[in-house]
């Protein structure tokens, strides 16, 4: 079954905010403010990067209670183009303007990524810059941080890089996919885990998740809850604890992109869920779902668990497997993901 994690792909609803006078980016904040969460991300339109939000959202959500503003700030080679952004650790010290003689020196720019408090609104006005008039006199108050991240990167304003980014976009959301099961390689199994109170991480499993995706990597879960079947606990309990891991691990940095459950067993006590499923394990079916709805390589797939029926659920699904044994979970994935 699908979870009511927050998955993607998905339907989402857009509203639209229209500014009533050309207003810059800041004021254009300001007359969307009814629309914004207490916390929200703001993301530039004219600029493409691929990137791990999560570690953004970690680093903001352990920021100090003043802090207002975090952004994303990328290494570049060249930045003729772009303002540049000075750090003194993750501490944004100062904007600098775009050279009027373009040097080709590398640096820090600004990467159009932000996570905002709504307490901004206040020191914006009906028409103003984002940068000039909010960010800069933060960054000199001492109250804006930074998060710096790295991956493909295109600013699409002018049209020969949105010609660039139209020939390459494809190749770079052709990403690798994790598959996890989740009792035994994210948490310890005690048994038909249902509740939070159950679940135990197994070493470092936040940390390999956080890993992979922060080195393009797609996650995903897919586990079979017979505990369902047998009266243990129901859907909305698995449901509401697969929300809870996925909150976890992006408060650690990671992402679970979607995930499949099987609450099917031949030997369920519950007469709906008393029958076969091509979903439960050692049957193809929640990766072959995942695999059609995300556009999954097969040859660029790995299904980790530690069990022989989820080795062989990998093997039907023609991906790569590997059977964890137990330890630390991420020491286990970094040669089998190629991370450093």
């Amino acid at each position: 079954m699908r979870t009511a994690a927050d998955g993607l792909p998905k339907r989402v609803k857009l509203t639209f905010s229209e500014e009533p006078i050309r207003a810059g980016t800041g004021g254009a904040l300001h007359h969307a403010a009814p629309l914004l969460a207490e916390r929200f991300l703001l993301c530039n339109g004219d600029s493409l990067f691929d990137c791990n939000i999560a570690a953004l959202l970690r680093d903001f959500a352990h920021d100090s209670d003043n802090i207002l503003a975090r952004m994303i700030v990328r290494e570049t080679p060249d930045t003729s183009r772009y303002g540049t952004v000075l750090l003194e650790g993750d501490h944004v010290k100062k904007f600098a303007e775009r050279p009027a003689t373009p040097s080709g020196e590398p640096g820090l720019i600004n990467a159009g990524i932000y996570a905002l408090d709504k307490r901004i609104v206040q020191h914006l006005s009906p028409a103003c810059s984002l940068e000039a008039d909010l960010l800069a006199p933060m960054a000199a108050a001492g109250a804006l941080r930074a998060t710096r991240l790295h991956g493909w990167f295109v600013d699409i304003g002018v049209p020969e890089d949105l010609a660039h980014a139209r020939r390459e976009l494809a190749a770079v959301l052709d990403r690798p996919a994790l598959f996890l099961d989740r009792d035994g390689v994210l948490n310890i199994d005690h048994g038909y885990v249902g509740s939070q109170d159950r679940w135990e991480w197994v070493t470092n499993a936040r940390e390999a998740v956080a890993a992979a995706t922060s080195h393009g990597w797609h996650v995903f879960i897919v586990t079979n809850q017979a505990g369902v079947a047998r009266g243990l606990y129901g859907e909305p309990d698995v449901n509401a604890l697969q929300t809870w891991v996925a909150g976890e691990l992006r408060r650690s940095g990671g992402t679970i992109d979607d995930s499949r459950y099987c609450p099917y067993h031949t030997e369920g006590k519950i007469d709906a869920y008393r029958r076969e499923s091509d979903w439960r394990k050692p049957a193809p079916g929640m990766l072959l779902d995942l695999m059609k709805v995300w556009d999954l390589n097969p040859a660029r797939c790995l299904m980790v668990g530690d069990k022989d029926s989820d080795i062989k659920a990998g093997q039907a699904a023609g991906a790569r497997t590997a059977l964890f044994q137990g330890g630390d979970l991420l020491e286990f994935l970094r040669p089998l993901l190629g991370l450093s």
